[in-house]
């Protein structure tokens, strides 16, 4: 199992890259859709991270700029969980902040290996 594995990180990491790129851009996508229905303003920083969202994915997506786009991601996660879920409560899970911190420690993933070539 083991040589199968390692003899396939790489596909492996190509898949990790997709998903997460592509679940960040939907996550964006679904902003667009509050930002026409007038919950989100244009220049507030939810409009920010609708941008932050579906640019970046797009570039994880494609392989492009991956760790510089990765790097914005966390970072962006991490002002959303500071700011919008941890004053709610402490647990992540009480706070719904579970999506923000997978996302979070994704994107350190995504730093650290790049796009994987």
């Amino acid at each position: 199992m083991n040589k199968f594995l390692d003899e396939n990180k790489g596909y492996f990491y190509f898949v990790f890259r997709v998903i997460v790129g592509l679940l960040f851009f939907l996550h964006g996508l679904m902003k667009v859709n509050a930002m026409m229905a007038g919950n989100i303003a244009p220049g507030s920083l939810m409009f920010f991270a609708m941008i932050i969202e579906i640019v970046a994915g797009v570039l994880i997506v494609l392989g492009l700029f991956t760790r510089y786009a990765a790097g914005i991601s966390a970072l962006e996660m991490l002002v959303a969980y500071f700011k919008a879920h941890a004053p709610q409560a402490v647990s992540p899970l009480a706070n719904k902040g579970e999506p923000a911190l997978l996302f979070f420690a994704a994107f350190l993933v995504l730093v650290a290996y790049g796009a994987g070539n």
